[in-house]
């Protein structure tokens, strides 16, 4: 348990926030596993750090399910035994997750659906990146660069999606459907990753060029890990060049796959984005208030932000720039030369 103890007055005041109304209460924030790396580094610090500014007497309560559906319901239950009166939820499954939801209204507790959305039961409030639009942009940015190659109409991608229990997982497929629906190629095969697990990602992708060898002209991959996985296969079965391969999430290794040349796309999408969002959500439900939505998905009011596609055309700017990463994280080793010749490092 983490108790924020740090308070920013003047970034309070200009909130408008009551702080007796929210103070010495308990917020909860439950995420799904550990095969990303982003719950600890970026999502959980972005949540402390947006709290200590809003809420600095809220006690914070951090679990991870590590991928296990009734870890995580005992990780929520715990939470309610400990006085949670708002849960952030990142659900392991998204469908078991309803049950969670109604045990928490049962007692009058708020829970904030993060990044991954509950359809069966709404939620008080939904907090994420615009998961259909990615699914879209990464596709179609995918599809402009087949076309830019010359890439004749008919050719063949490949389709990884995340994991079947995973409703974003769902919705960044729909986008990549619209996007390769309508545009001239055809999709050879699809798979749904289970657990967003790159090693099964590497895997299925390897049968794949078993079965259609040079007729895979482009790889939809819906995040960095089956993106990666998918080139590791590829690499391992001696294709080249490299069909363009997709991914989402901006992970120091998807990075440095773009840089390289082995990647062609990712999605900068920054954590912590989300992860302020949520606390100001959590101190207006706190507070008795009504979190201001900007639309609404599965029946719950949400608010959904728009991501930038990532390509070696803009990295420089979109995540160099910008202060996301820096060359000293990116650019060691073998990346230190295409670093050098995408002038992000001398």
């Amino acid at each position: 348990m983490t108790k924020i103890t740090t308070l920013s007055a003047a970034s309070m005041l200009a909130m408008g926030l009551c702080a007796s109304a929210a103070s010495a209460q308990t917020v909860a924030f439950l995420m799904p596993d550990q095969a990303s790396t982003r719950y600890e580094q970026h999502d959980w610090p972005g949540f402390q750090a947006a709290m200590a500014e809003t809420c600095a007497d809220c006690t914070l309560i951090y679990q991870n399910g590590n991928g296990d559906v009734a870890l995580q319901q005992q990780q929520f239950n715990s939470v309610i035994a400990q006085g949670a009166t708002v849960i952030v939820l990142d659900p392991v499954d998204s469908a078991a997750a309803a049950a969670l939801v109604e045990i928490a209204h049962s007692q009058d507790i708020k829970v904030i659906a993060y990044d991954r959305p509950i359809p069966d039961t709404p939620a008080d409030f939904y907090v994420s990146f615009d998961n259909e639009g990615i699914g879209y942009a990464i596709a179609q940015s995918l599809v402009e660069k087949m076309q830019a190659d010359g890439v004749p109409d008919g050719a063949g991608v490949l389709q990884i999606n995340g994991s079947p229990t995973d409703a974003a997982a769902g919705l960044i497929r729909d986008g990549i459907d619209r996007a390769l629906d309508a545009s001239p190629y055809v999709t050879l095969s699809e798979f749904d990753t289970p657990d967003w697990a790159p090693p099964r990602a590497q895997e299925w992708t390897a049968s794949q060029v078993t079965r259609f060898g040079a007729d895979i002209m482009g790889i939809v991959a819906a995040n960095d890990g089956t993106g990666g996985g998918a080139i590791a296969a590829l690499k391992a079965a001696g294709t080249d060049p490299l069909p363009p391969v997709t991914g989402n999430d901006a992970t120091i290794a998807a990075l440095q796959l773009i840089i390289a040349g082995d990647q062609y796309n990712t999605i900068s999408k920054p954590s912590e984005i989300v992860a302020a969002a949520a606390a100001q959500v959590a101190v207006t439900l706190l507070e008795g208030g009504t979190p201001e939505a900007t639309s609404t998905l599965y029946d719950t009011p949400s608010q959904l932000f728009v991501p930038a596609v990532v390509t070696q055309a803009n990295i420089k700017e979109l995540i160099f720039d910008a202060g996301i990463q820096t060359p000293a994280e990116i650019c060691s080793g073998e990346y230190a030369e295409p670093c050098a010749a995408l002038g992000i490092a001398e």
